[in-house]
């Protein structure tokens, strides 16, 4: 049996996952970035995007989306603590197109600078997350 960590996916309102993992795919700050079981202690920022947990004996990957937040790698554990996160089965394709379309509108007619950039958060979730169900709908879920 291959190596594991255990991986916990939590955000604000509840805890997503929490189990053994192979390596866990994340987006962090400054890039992607991979922990395996053995990866020093880590603890940094993430973006919006898709993190991708590899299962034992499980031959496709699990896919959370989360919207930022906080990674922080210690011997044996992997914690993500999530702004948001949403199961990779549960993304609203239609939610998420409409929030891209309205984060575009309010790019369009901002009044204040913190307006825009509250608009461009909500423009690269809303990108994110299209991206995380496009990778879902590849894989044939």
């Amino acid at each position: 049996m291959a190596m594991t960590v255990h991986v916990d996916v939590v955000s604000a309102e509840e805890q997503i996952f929490s189990g053994l993992a192979e390596f866990v795919v994340l987006p962090g700050e400054a890039g992607e970035l991979g922990i395996m079981p053995g990866h020093m202690p880590l603890m940094t920022r993430i973006k919006a995007g898709a993190v991708r947990l590899k299962l034992p004996l499980q031959e496709e990957e699990e896919l959370v989306f989360v919207a930022g937040g906080i990674l922080e790698v210690q011997p044996g554990l992997v914690t993500v603590l999530a702004d948001t996160a949403i199961r990779g089965g549960d993304l609203d394709e239609a939610k998420a197109l409409e929030a891209k379309k309205l984060a575009e509108e309010a790019l369009q007619n901002h009044s204040s600078k913190l307006d825009y950039a509250q608009a461009q958060a909500e423009l690269a979730e809303a990108i994110a997350q299209l991206a995380a169900i496009n990778k879902l709908r590849k894989r044939g879920h």
